[in-house]
């Protein structure tokens, strides 16, 4: 007896153990009581009545993560490629989770998948590879409204990878290979003109600077000629005017000694002598002078009969 009061306590304080609950930060569970909905619960202790309660459903509240397979899509202009998908989601409404939809993962996939086609059908090849962008936010907000009564909230969808046919990716490649190669043409082109045009610029100043250096040896040139020119001029008016001085004071000398007109005009004469030097053949005497020459011819016959 003692030990059935044992066992029954022993089964009590599970069974009482087990209604007690604590529900984790970002979880939620859905509780249900003989088969109907009771209630979600949120974070915090919780007790469940024994035997007719149960919790149906724990679901994650953070936002989650989804890499879809690749889906087979054609374009408007029949090109046949694949594209997969990531997305990613977070349940706003455990109830509608739990009971909306019986797989909502595989429900968002196949939703993703036909959502998918529908945007890619209307675009070409081309537009398809440059507007993902445009994709990714038509996708999010056509899953976003699909997935609103699961209690889901769709935020980002987005494109992981395009995968074009084997035959589009080498023109592709063979078309961004000539865009290469016309973009380093045009690069080096500009570069031999820019070179071209920093040379003729340089040779352009030099000639200049040359032009310029020649236009100041020739200033100064034509400065230091005239500074010798001007020299040369001042050395030969200072010895005119030593020759003047020198004829005025030997006239003033002759004045002072008290010689006459005659010895005037003999040292006159010698003046024309020493002109002469021995180097002109005929000499012209001013008529004034030629009598006094006569007189001085007179004078040594006289001398010499003496």
């Amino acid at each position: 007896m003692g030990f059935l009061l044992v066992v029954l306590l022993v089964v009590v304080i599970v069974i009482l153990a087990s209604c007690i609950k604590i529900v984790p930060q970002a979880y939620a569970y859905v509780v249900e009581r003989l088969g109907a909905y009771q209630g979600t619960w949120s974070v915090g202790l919780h007790i469940k009545m024994p035997i007719i309660d149960k919790i149906a459903k724990k679901i994650n509240l953070k936002e989650q993560v989804v890499d879809f397979a690749p889906q087979p899509v054609i374009t408007k202009d029949n090109v046949t490629m694949r594209i997969d998908t990531v997305v990613f989601f977070q349940i706003t409404d455990p109830k509608l989770f739990a009971y909306g939809v019986e797989n909502p993962i595989m429900a968002i996939e196949n939703l993703t998948a036909t959502t998918l086609r529908n945007i890619i059908g209307e675009m070409e090849l081309d537009q398809t590879l440059t507007s993902r962008e445009i994709i990714n936010t038509k996708m999010r907000a056509s899953l976003d409204e699909a997935t609103d009564p699961w209690g889901i909230k769709v935020n980002r969808v987005e494109l992981k990878n395009i995968i074009p046919p084997a035959e589009i990716q080498n023109a592709m490649e063979k078309q961004m290979k000539a865009e290469r190669e016309r973009r380093e043409a045009v690069t080096r082109a500009e570069g031999e003109k820019k070179a071209a045009i920093l040379e003729a610029e340089g040779k352009k100043a030099a000639a200049i600077l040359e032009a310029e250096a020649e236009k100041q040896s020739a200033i100064l040139r034509a400065e230091a000629q005239k500074e010798k020119m001007i020299r040369e001029a001042e050395g030969q008016a200072e010895a005119i005017m030593k020759v003047q001085q020198a004829n005025a004071d030997g006239i003033r000398m002759v004045r002072e000694a008290g010689a006459d007109e005659a010895v005037l005009r003999i040292k006159s004469l010698e003046a024309f002598e020493k002109a002469a030097d021995g180097k002109a053949t005929k000499i012209i005497i001013p008529s004034e002078i030629q009598g006094i020459a006569g007189l001085v011819s007179a004078v040594k016959e006289l001398a010499s009969d003496k």
